[in-house]
């Protein structure tokens, strides 16, 4: 599809923060349970309290629609031909549109699963290597915040490693503070030691 170049960047901008916006774990979580995960646990919309919240069955739905959004962001410029940056700005839009979704007054969650998504579409070998290193500290922790807080702080590393051009490297290390600020609470609770771990209120 041949486009204007500052249309196809205006596009696949719009459309990667209106599918962030979809608020997959409410939807997912009030179809099935008729609970809202804004309602208890962290009162986030996230994989993590909505499994906290609404049980397994939301919380998978919810991870696979919150990874999906960033992908297909993601892919969606990659069809429009927009380069890397184009690709980039679009899967970044996407976490913005799921941490300050349109659909509920602009909160909403800490953008981890779409982050993956968005990783995962950019190059699957540094999607799969952050989704590693999550879960690996999950399961050494039991920490949800601490395996993201990690994973995505050390996802520039692996991007110099794998792609060292400038743009990728910035674009990462942005991604990450999108990711981090999100997580200030948790941080804070994770040094006074009274973040919750996975399994427990």
């Amino acid at each position: 599809m041949n486009l204007n170049p500052g249309l196809a960047f205006f596009i696949v901008i719009l459309t990667g923060y209106l599918a962030g916006s979809i608020p997959f774990g409410v939807i997912f979580s009030r179809w099935m349970t008729r609970i809202d995960p804004r309602d208890g646990g962290s009162r986030n919309i996230g994989f993590t309290n909505v499994l906290r919240t609404a049980g397994r069955a939301p919380a998978v739905l919810t991870l696979m629609g919150d990874l999906g959004k960033g992908y297909l962001a993601v892919r969606f410029a990659q069809s429009l031909s927009v380069g890397e940056t184009g690709n980039w700005l679009a899967g970044l839009a996407a976490v913005l549109g799921h941490n300050y979704p349109v659909f509920l007054s602009f909160k909403g969650g800490k953008g981890v699963a779409t982050g993956l998504g968005v990783l995962y579409s950019i190059q699957p070998l540094l999607g799969w290597m952050t989704v590693i290193l999550w879960g690996a500290t999950v399961l050494l922790s039991r920490y949800s915040s601490l395996g993201a807080i990690v994973a995505f702080g050390v996802s520039p590393l692996i991007v110099l490693f794998l792609h060292p051009a400038l743009l990728n490297v910035l674009f990462s290390l942005i991604l990450t503070g999108l990711i981090l600020i999100r997580h200030t609470g948790n941080i804070q609770r994770l040094r006074a030691g009274t973040e919750p771990k996975i399994g427990r209120a």
